[in-house]
């Protein structure tokens, strides 16, 4: 199962609401994890979705980004109000050492929330562990624990019932700028969802074309840049498609183009499509840039396309 791991930006969560009828479908293979970074319309469109669709879905209630960081009454009171009653899904609760579980504990208590269960993501290991999990499952079954590789040693989830551990890493090799692709045509990816079954684990979870960053700044980049996810002999990895004039920050819309075109030669020279592709291919046809936001969407959900289709 696949775990994608999305800060709930804007075109992050357009991105899931585009492609919510390929989750629907494909619903024992997905359960998106999002960590809210703002009370948004956004946001409780994207949770209406879901439920229409039958989603299943993990919201983080502690988040460590955004507007929202020690929202958790606010958060709670969102999904009490917005979901009415729906339990397929997860409230999901950042694990680190300094994560205060009493309080998280009583607020839940307090919101009387329905939820089908309790997402636990290990970003440490704690030895107290045992005890933070006993106190979760009083108030709901921990369907599951999202083991951070990064974060902790990879023997930690022995601590766990392996129909509930998920195993989150960050394959994407994120550069400091779009400028920085230049020369880096490829890279590779993940080849999780060939070993997580054989490794006795329930699910992975990644975090996409974006990697482990978050940031709101809203400059220009001297480049621009379209990350695409494709399969190479059973193996995910990433094509890089960087505009040409990258000496300054204007005519972003003639960079989308230079990008675009390579991305477009490159998908039908290798037969290439997805839901997304194919906007690209639209997009080419009329000259239109769609804006920077909508770039990382169509990556967004490529991806998840590409990896329904291999589990």
């Amino acid at each position: 199962m696949y775990f994608p791991y999305l800060r709930g930006k804007q075109f992050e969560l357009i991105a899931l609401r585009e492609i919510n009828d390929l989750m629907a479908k494909n619903a024992t293979k997905i359960s998106p994890i999002i960590e809210p970074v703002k009370n948004s319309s956004t946001f409780k469109r994207a949770l209406s979705d879901f439920k229409a669709k039958n989603i299943n879905f993990n919201i983080i209630i502690n988040p460590e980004y955004g507007d929202l960081v020690n929202a958790t009454r606010e958060i709670l009171g969102l999904l009490h109000s917005t979901l009415n009653g729906y339990q397929n899904y997860q409230l999901a609760i950042i694990v680190k050492e300094s994560t205060k579980h009493d309080k998280l504990l009583d607020l839940i208590k307090e919101s009387q929330i329905v939820a089908g269960g309790i997402t636990l993501i290990h970003h440490h290991a704690i030895d107290t562990i045992d005890k933070v999990v006993a106190e979760y499952e009083a108030l709901f079954p921990v369907s599951n624990n999202v083991i951070d590789f990064n974060g902790t040693n990879r023997r930690y989830y022995r601590n766990f019932d392996p129909k509930t551990v998920v195993g989150l890493d960050d394959p994407f090799e994120a550069q400091a700028k779009n400028s920085d692709y230049v020369g880096i045509e490829d890279s590779s990816f993940s080849e999780e969802h060939l070993f997580y079954v054989n490794d006795g684990f329930k699910g992975f979870s990644d975090f996409l074309t974006i990697g482990d960053v978050y940031s709101e700044s809203g400059m220009l980049p001297y480049a621009v840049a379209i990350h695409l996810s494709y399969v190479d002999n059973k193996k995910i990895r990433i094509k890089h498609f960087v505009s040409d004039t990258n000496d300054d920050r204007t005519d972003i819309a003639g960079k989308f183009a230079e990008a675009l075109k390579k991305l477009v030669t490159w998908c039908k020279a290798h037969g290439k499509n997805s839901q997304a592709i194919e906007e690209f291919y639209d997009l080419y046809q009329k000259g239109h840039f769609p804006g920077l936001g909508s770039i990382k969407k169509l990556s967004i959900m490529n991806h998840i396309e590409l990896v329904l289709t291999l589990i």
